[in-house]
């Protein structure tokens, strides 16, 4: 009769935790958001294959494995989007941003490569430059333009 009660109970339990998991909003989430899914598929594939690559190294040695680092950074980024996900905060394209480092790499390079457009900037920056002639306001002495030395 012990029996037939503990797996009443169990049953009752089983309920009782399947409603409260329905009831879960992350639980909900999860189940709807394909995004959400994807990003933990991503990072728990990542990190198994980093783990597979770690299996019998030391973690020096396994932190120094170029794909290592790689498999454990895109685990990261994927568990950094399910977070985000999971809070409801979806990050904002910043055009702006783009379009001034474009902006800002593209004048970087136009200065670089062409001497006329940097000449304009010194210019404007620090003002022409002042072009001169050089003469000299002393005239050679006489007496040794005559003979050059160590002639006779």
């Amino acid at each position: 009769m012990a029996a037939k009660k503990k797996a009443a109970n169990a049953g009752e339990r089983a309920v009782a935790a399947g409603k409260a998991v329905r009831e879960n909003e992350y639980v909900q989430r999860f189940m709807q958001d394909e995004e959400l899914r994807e990003s933990l598929r991503n990072a728990f594939t990542s990190a198994r294959k980093a783990y597979g690559r770690i299996n019998g190294k030391g973690p020096a040695k396994a932190l120094d494995d170029k794909k290592v680092q790689r498999e454990l950074k895109d685990a990261a980024g994927s568990l950094k989007d399910a977070a985000d996900s999971l809070r409801g905060s979806k990050k904002k394209k910043s055009r702006f941003g783009r379009l001034l480092v474009v902006g800002v790499v593209g004048a970087g390079l136009a200065l670089a490569l062409s001497e006329d457009l940097r000449k304009k900037v010194l210019d404007a920056l620090f003002g022409a430059e002042e072009e001169f002639e050089y003469t000299a306001s002393t005239t050679p002495d006489a007496s040794t333009s005559e003979q050059p030395v160590g002639s006779s």
